[in-house]
């Protein structure tokens, strides 16, 4: 198996067992969040967070240079807007929609990779962390999928539904 091949087989994965946790939530569910601690997502901003931000608009910007549009009052400082400032979906349909243009978007992206370039470029990431090969990065994008597919299977949990180990790791 080459580098890009593993690349695009953990994304695959990882879009794949999301979106089966996607389908265990009901529309009626989306503004839950868990009732302990602050700061929590709801259930509807967790779901757009994977599908918008997860991993394909990044894996795009590393690869392609395109981040999208800068917000207008956007300075050199990443800035992450608090929980009750992140948008949300209006139903479970539009999350997988946009969920699936996001697995093409970085399946697309990770396919048209030359494959000299996942070692021979480094890049830092534009919210810092350090120069790093470009499968690094990669790689760390398909894993910021699979941390919040685990907040999402937690999620499941907290709110009674019948999640086991499988739902997060059996394709």
């Amino acid at each position: 198996m080459t580098p890009k091949e593993l690349l695009i087989e953990e994304a695959e994965t990882s879009y794949t067992l999301a979106e089966h946790l996607f389908r265990r939530v009901a529309d009626d569910e989306l503004a839950w969040r868990p009732g302990e601690g602050r700061a929590w997502m709801t259930m509807g901003q967790l779901l757009m967070h994977c599908a918008r931000f997860g991993c394909g608009k990044a894996i795009r910007g590393f690869v392609e240079g395109d981040w999208g549009p800068a917000p207008a009052d956007a300075g050199t400082e990443v800035h992450v807007p608090p929980p009750a400032a992140l948008p949300s979906v209006t139903s479970v349909s539009q999350a997988l929609e946009l969920l699936d243009e996001d697995r093409c978007l970085a399946l697309r992206c990770i396919a048209a990779v030359d494959d000299a370039d996942l070692f021979g470029t480094s890049l830092t990431a534009p919210w810092g962390g350090g120069e790093r090969p470009l499968f690094q990065q990669l790689l760390h994008m398909i894993a910021h999928l699979v941390q919040h597919k685990g907040q999402l299977f937690y999620y499941l949990k907290l709110m009674g539904k019948d999640v086991s180990t499988a739902d997060l790791w059996r394709v």
